[in-house]
């Protein structure tokens, strides 16, 4: 599988990194912002990752500084597909398991079975 079949998700932190990590049943690229970024490391980010020609997927928290981070990244990567949250839980990493794996799912992403 090359690089630009390889879905790739963005997530703010290792907690939300490693959390959907395990939920996955495909190889998926997991990249970490850790939190709002300067244009400059955005625009980085996306030359090293080449994320301009792949599947991307934006999954950040439902609180002000993951607001921020998925505006900022819609207007770099206009082409990224948005997973969201319920609002309730305002952070990946203390959405449940099932919860986030239905998300992802939604999103046309494999999730190992046994956390539907």
């Amino acid at each position: 599988m090359s690089i630009e079949e390889k879905k790739l998700i963005i997530v703010e932190g290792r907690t939300d990194k490693d959390k959907v990590a395990k939920l996955l049943d495909e190889e998926v690229e997991i990249v970490c912002t850790n939190g709002t970024i300067n244009v400059e490391r955005l625009e980085n980010l996306i030359e090293m990752f080449h994320m301009d020609h792949r599947d991307v997927f934006i999954l950040v928290d439902e609180d002000n500084a993951g607001k921020k981070l998925r505006k900022q990244l819609s207007k770099e990567l206009p082409h990224a597909v948005h997973i969201y949250i319920d609002k309730s839980y305002r952070e990946v990493a203390a959405t449940p398991e099932s919860e986030l794996a239905v998300a992802l799912v939604s999103s046309h992403i494999m999730i190992n079975p046994n956390y539907l």
